[in-house]
């Protein structure tokens, strides 16, 4: 009978090893390939002394079981790693085996990276509390606790306690995204509890913001609420959204978004934009430089009266709510990296016909805004710009 030693040596022969160096060189993209999936297979005890940035993390017992999730692919690239370089090798060929064309290991593990000198990241230690509360984010091979210690980091400002700033503040703190700040200068009345789930009867007469503060608070106690009980203006723009990664559009006037546009394009902010009139909802993604910015999408705002509010026009209490939801998902994608987002795209919803269109969006050349340098975006005075009396 062959000693484990044996095997070893025989297993080394049919999978092939990377040194760290190829390792960090590819994983950095370098020779213009697309990078592979660097993946950590280590116990959690050994994960929670340091892990490669750009690493995945499936302890060894569940490689198997999740790796078609996180590379459904089977002729992706993957590099595994471990301690020392041996049970990434065992690891290696079990995925030859589930038939990865392309598996490698990584020769000396994680300790030989360390001793070449190359950087390597500590992951945020959760709770056993958190870890049951967010046990089904930690499942997800795309969010992990790695990702779950992103969202605890992240800080997202919604824009409006109202119809869209409910669900998707909700969401928001339910994921567990560690600062959420609201902005509103309204009071809850009746009118508001059709849609504004935030809110209830024993808030009337109550700012907003701290309704939303009481809600948001006893759902998640992990979460900060940052009460803003003002409207943005050009002069406080800058500063409130300045302390946020991400920021949740659910203005109803033209004024806000377009200074939280240009505000945002200055300050190199991703802004997730929706918009609710009667049975239809609109969503899109502006990335900072990356893609069409609103001023792409509508130069000019409607002339005064063409554009009610839903104040004037109503609107059916669940569309908030579906939108909403959409614009939690895209603030989560872009705080943890993952999937594609709405960038370039507008998403428009008709509630009556429980039907979606895509519509195409594309970057304007000459916009006002955003083919400017940040530093020559200057703020106006939107209201005049809107014909908006104040």
């Amino acid at each position: 009978m062959a000693s484990f030693n044996e095997i070893l040596s025989q297993v080394k022969r049919q999978v092939r090893e990377v040194s760290v160096e190829d390792t960090r060189a590819r994983v950095h993209g370098a020779g213009g390939e697309p990078p592979p999936v660097l993946v950590d297979i280590r116990e959690r005890d050994e994960y929670e002394q340091g892990f490669i940035g750009k690493a995945e993390w499936i302890p060894r017992g569940f490689l198997e079981l999740k790796i078609e999730d996180l590379v459904p692919e089977r002729n992706r690239e993957v590099i595994l790693y471990c301690a020392g370089g041996t049970r990434s090798a065992l690891a290696a060929r079990s995925l030859q085996e589930l038939g990865y064309e392309r598996v490698s290991s990584m020769a000396g593990g994680f300790r030989a990276w360390k001793q070449a000198g190359y950087a390597f990241e500590r992951p945020r230690n959760l709770s056993a509390e958190q870890i049951k509360r967010y046990s089904r984010h930690i499942m997800l091979p795309e969010v992990g606790e790695l990702g779950q210690g992103k969202l605890l980091d992240a800080k997202v400002l919604c824009l409006g306690a109202g119809g869209l700033g409910s669900p998707s503040s909700l969401y928001l703190a339910a994921a567990g995204v560690g600062t959420i700040g609201m902005v509103d200068d309204d009071l809850v009345d009746e009118s508001n509890l059709q849609r504004q789930i935030l809110h209830n009867m024993e808030r009337l007469g109550l700012p907003k913001v701290e309704s939303a503060r009481k809600t948001l608070q006893a759902l998640n106690p992990d979460v900060k609420v940052v009460a803003h009980q003002t409207r943005l203006t050009s002069e406080n723009v800058l500063d409130i959204i300045g302390g946020y990664d991400v920021i949740v559009d659910g203005a109803d006037n033209f004024p806000t978004r377009y200074l939280l546009n240009d505000a945002a394009l200055k300050l190199g902010k991703p802004v997730v934009h929706a918009s609710i009139f009667r049975f239809e909802g609109q969503l899109t993604t502006f990335l900072p430089h990356e893609g069409p910015c609103y001023r792409c999408l509508y130069p000019d705002p409607p002339p005064p009266g063409m554009a009610p509010s839903c104040q004037e026009a109503g609107v059916l209490g669940v569309l908030p709510g579906i939108i909403g939801t959409l614009q939690a998902n895209e603030a989560l994608k872009i705080i943890l990296g993952v999937g594609q987002t709405l960038s370039g795209r507008l998403l428009v919803f008709d509630a009556l016909g429980t039907k979606w269109r895509t519509l195409k969006l594309r970057k304007d050349p000459e916009c006002r805004v955003c083919s400017k340098k940040p530093e020559e975006i200057e703020l106006i005075d939107y209201e005049a710009f809107c014909s908006i009396a104040g």
